[in-house]
């Protein structure tokens, strides 16, 4: 039974990258338990800060005092892609590769915070706002992110050793016309990322405002 070349051509590079895809992945997940973590070292009246505008945004999507979907979906993908175009350029740099695993860190820390801050003043509730406004598109853009991640830091760890091992550089090209495939195939990928943040996440957090603002309105008084 012959393979399909997309399939044998996935598990190469899973072959190839399997250890890098344990750490960037490690490593991802480090920043979510570290955002989680800063979460309870914020004051009390930090704590109320963020609450008090949290309220104000659900109280918004309550009433459908949102953005129109065609610019969370324009806004959602700019930032997707300029984000994951940023560890596409720092690959390129031989001095890029600190950045990157900065960058993913990163992303991790504020999925960490996000969803930390949710539970620790909502509780069960806070976890179904979260799971119904940053898990639906993270599912898609996250994987996304990671590959592209990984990819990056494959390359410029090819730059690195050319770099110091002085080697020829005529087979540059093909691997840098792969590299920009990568990042194209990446960038079409984040389309659907940023279409469920933009038509389906918000319908799903309305519904979810709805069965939470009561326990918010409570808890303010």
């Amino acid at each position: 039974m012959r393979t399909h070349p997309l399939k044998s051509a996935i598990a190469v590079h899973w072959r190839e990258h399997a250890s890098l895809y344990v750490f960037v992945i490690v490593l991802f997940l480090m920043g979510v338990v570290f955002g989680a973590i800063v979460v309870n070292s914020l004051g009390f009246s930090q704590k109320q800060d963020l609450y008090y505008y949290l309220t104000q945004f659900f109280g918004q999507v309550s009433k459908d005092n949102i953005a129109s979907a065609h610019d969370m979906f324009r806004q959602s993908y700019m930032h997707n892609v300029k984000y994951t175009a940023l560890m596409w350029v720092l690959g390129i740099s031989v001095i890029g590769l600190p950045i990157i695993l900065v960058l993913l860190f990163f992303k991790g820390v504020v999925v960490g915070f996000t969803v930390g801050f949710l539970v620790n003043q909502m509780g069960w509730r806070g976890f179904l706002l979260s799971f119904v406004s940053i898990m639906p598109q993270n599912l898609v853009a996250l994987p996304l992110m990671i590959v592209m991640g990984v990819i990056s830091i494959s390359f410029s760890l090819h730059m690195v050793r050319n770099q110091f091992m002085k080697r020829p550089h005529g087979s540059m090209f093909p691997m840098v016309m792969r590299y920009a495939a990568a990042m194209a195939a990446v960038a079409l990928g984040l389309l659907l990322s940023s279409a469920v943040e933009a038509y389906l996440s918000p319908a799903l957090m309305k519904q979810a405002v709805q069965w939470t603002m009561s326990f918010i309105i409570m808890n303010i008084i």
